[in-house]
């Protein structure tokens, strides 16, 4: 057996050791089908485990479907979070699942996609294929499947609109993909959730979801954030602390949108290892049902949901100082944000003043809901009152979507006059998501934090030794 052979066996026992488990912390980073079910699963799924023998494992949703597996009803493996190795890795293939998941390939083509990055379609769609199994069409296939499943079974919406909202360019192929991933037709998963119970609502009471999340989530520490630094006029958090409810307004590629999440917090006293993962409950009022898979990745990088808290605690813990900060809030997570270009302009002048701006310049919603009244002013409107930074996110000379080179947006807003580094590093951490950011002039940043410094400077807020990130 070659070394490359004893690699590929060797992951492959890790793997099958991980489903015979039914380890939810592999969950979303990779799945497995059965070959004499024709189902793919996530690795905790519940279901009886399958023969060795009989087992595939695939790097993505899409890939087992390319394969001819449906997904299962059981464990529903197209809900699992998000990879954390999309977060984390500041390469094309990163980039683009990124991208993806913002819904870039449904508004631009995989044209769009590769320019985006940089690249030619041929080269995005071999790096892709070769390393995910799944070219971008595929990958973007079954996030469509995936947010016309949540639409048949939480929306009123008559199906043949869920077919263009879920961003299908046909109702034949609506309807092909639903049997393909789901072996079922769209009226039938619907009629399937009705039996059940599952409340069927409207658009206009909103989209109830859940956020899923892999292991233990400090939902305190985020909603105490989020509530520090909550924006008027665009945000606002309420409710006692343990049950806080996060509402802010978004805008998006197809319209505008009104969200909410509730605190969920966990029992951060039982040991990591029983924390198999969990959700945040969201609710989403969109004027346009085209928005739902973008505005989803938005709150999901806002609220770091796809991180890999085993990892991360795991690193970190092992460092003497970070130990018992660790132990005391396992799960503790790196909040992003939810409009890159907003918070880069919010690190810039601050709550106060980006509450003028909103008043100023913001755009004014149809209808206010609470408290909330505006959208947050494109940086278009905010070159006169800001100055060179809404000039430069304006006119693309920094870029900051999901699919901006971690490097050269750093280097393009260092360039920025009136940004200091630590303005830079700030909105690196929390408007790229970059997971191992150590901010200028903050002392005794160790290597050994690396992959993972933007979390250790988490944890120091938490334990209120600096606010690096304030």
């Amino acid at each position: 057996m070659t070394d490359q052979e004893t690699r590929y066996d060797t992951a492959y026992d890790t793997r099958y050791e991980a489903v015979r488990s039914r380890d939810a912390r592999f969950d979303g980073a990779f799945f497995f089908a059965v070959e004499t079910t024709g189902i793919y699963c996530r690795p905790s799924c519940p279901a009886v485990t399958p023969k060795r023998h009989n087992v595939r494992f695939f790097p993505t949703a899409a890939a087992a479907q390319g394969s001819g597996f449906r997904a299962c009803r059981r464990c529903r493996p197209d809900a699992v979070p998000g990879s954390a190795d999309w977060n984390a890795r500041a390469d094309v293939v990163g980039r683009a699942m990124r991208l993806i998941g913002d819904g870039v390939v449904d508004r631009e083509g995989v044209a769009g996609l590769a320019e985006r990055l940089g690249y030619s379609a041929r080269q995005v769609q071999r790096q892709l294929t070769a390393e995910l199994g799944a070219g971008p069409v595929a990958l973007a296939r079954a996030q469509r499947a995936h947010t016309a499943r949540v639409l048949l079974l939480t929306t009123g919406l008559p199906v043949t609109d869920i077919a263009f909202a879920a961003g299908f360019a046909s109702v034949r192929q609506f309807n092909d993909t639903i049997r393909a991933v789901y072996a079922a037709t769209p009226t039938g998963l619907r009629a399937a959730a009705a039996r059940t119970s599952r409340r069927v609502g409207t658009p206009v009471a909103g989209i109830p979801l859940r956020l899923a999340h892999r292991g233990p989530y400090h939902a305190a520490y985020v909603f105490d954030l989020l509530e520090r630094e909550a924006v008027a006029g665009v945000e606002e958090v309420s409710g006692p602390a343990g049950a806080r409810t996060y509402r802010r307004t978004l805008r998006l590629p197809h319209g505008t949108g009104i969200v909410a999440v509730g605190e969920r917090p966990g029992d951060l006293g039982r040991a990591r290892a029983l924390h198999p993962g969990g959700w945040l409950d969201a609710r989403l009022r969109l004027t346009d049902p085209r928005d739902l898979t973008t505005a989803v990745q938005r709150l999901r990088r806002l609220f770091d949901l796809d991180s890999d808290p085993y990892a991360v605690d795991e690193r970190l813990g092992a460092d003497p100082r970070l130990a018992p900060l660790v132990a005391a809030r396992p799960g503790l997570r790196a909040p992003g944000a939810a409009d890159p270009e907003e918070y880069a302009v919010r690190a810039l002048v601050g709550r106060a003043e980006a509450a003028r701006l909103v008043q100023a310049h913001g755009k004014a919603l149809d209808a206010p809901s609470g408290t909330l009244t505006h959208l947050f002013p494109e940086p278009a409107a905010l070159a006169e009152a800001v100055g060179p930074l809404a000039v430069a996110l304006a006119d693309g000379t920094v870029r900051l979507d999901p699919g901006a080179d971690r490097e050269e947006a750093r280097a393009a807003l260092l360039a920025v006059p009136g940004l200091s580094a630590r303005t830079v590093a700030a909105i690196r951490a929390r408007a790229l998501g970059d997971p191992d950011v150590a901010l200028p002039g903050t002392p005794s940043v160790p290597e050994t934090w690396r992959p993972w410094r933007t979390y250790a400077h988490h944890h120091l807020c938490a334990a209120e030794e600096t606010h690096v990130l304030d």
